[in-house]
C-alpha cells in the first residue's frame, strides 16, 4: 500500500494551519505552525503570490488528502465511488472519509494521530464484528462495532490514547464504550460532524472540469 512517509510537519506548513497530523503534538508549542508558520523551503518567507482560482480549489483538495492520509490514486478513486452514490456528492465522500475504519479508530479514540490508527489496523490489533481487519480503508458501516482485540488492550499507545481522547471527546455517530475498548457506529456521519476545515465543494468543482 503506497503512503506518504516523509515530515508530515512540512504538509501542515504547506497549508499554512494545523491539520492536527502528529496527535498531541499539534496542541502543545512544539507544533510547526506555532514555531514557523511559514512555507517549507529555502523561499518559504518571501511575500507568497496572488492565488489563482484552480490554485484555491487545488489547496482545498490537497488538505483534505493530507487530513486523511491519501494519496491521490486512492482518493479520486473514492470521490468517483461518492459520484455513483445517491446524494450529495461532496458530502456522501466526506462521509466515505469518515467510515474509512483507520478514521473511525483515530475518532473512537484508540489512537491519538491518523497515522498511528492506521498502523493498529495494518497490525491487525482491531476488530469489526469480532473478526480481525486489517484494510484502512474498509467502509465501517451504521450498527457495527469496532474493537480493540483483546490481547493488544494493554498496549500503552492505547492506553494513553484513550486517555486523551476523554478530554477530547467523540463524535455523536460514535458510541464509545471505553472498559470494552470498543465504539458503536450509532449513525452514519452527517456534514455538521465532519471537519470544517474541509470545503467539498471545491473539491467537487476541481473533480468535475
Amino acid at each position: 500500500m503506497a503512503r506518504y512517509i516523509g515530515p508530515v510537519c512540512r504538509l501542515c506548513r504547506r497549508e499554512g494551519e494545523k491539520l492536527f497530523l502528529k496527535g498531541e503534538r499539534c496542541f502543545s508549542d512544539k507544533c510547526a505552525i506555532e514555531r514557523r508558520n511559514y512555507v517549507p523551503g529555502q523561499h518559504g518567507q518571501r511575500r507568497r503570490q496572488k492565488i489563482t482560482p484552480y490554485g484555491i480549489q487545488l489547496r482545498a483538495k490537497q488538505k483534505a488528502k493530507r487530513m486523511y492520509g491519501l494519496l491521490e490514486k486512492q482518493f479520486r478513486l473514492t470521490f468517483q465511488r461518492a459520484e455513483r452514490k445517491r446524494g450529495v456528492t461532496g458530502e456522501v465522500f466526506l462521509t466515505m472519509l469518515e467510515r474509512r475504519l483507520d478514521s473511525v479508530v483515530h475518532r473512537s479514540g484508540f489512537a491519538t494521530s491518523l497515522q498511528q490508527a492506521r498502523q493498529l489496523v495494518r497490525h491487525r490489533h482491531i476488530q469489526v464484528g469480532g473478526k480481525a481487519v486489517d484494510i484502512p480503508s474498509y467502509q465501517v458501516k451504521q450498527g457495527e462495532v469496532v474493537a480493540v482485540r483483546q490481547q493488544s488492550r494493554g498496549l500503552d499507545i492505547i492506553r494513553l490514547a484513550l486517555e486523551r481522547a476523554e478530554r477530547r471527546g467523540v463524535p455523536q455517530w460514535l458510541e464509545l464504550d471505553r472498559g470494552a475498548v470498543q465504539s458503536r457506529i450509532v449513525q452514519l456521519p452527517t456534514r455538521q460532524e465532519c471537519s470544517d476545515l474541509i470545503d467539498e465543494q471545491l473539491i467537487v468543482e476541481l473533480y468535475s472540469k
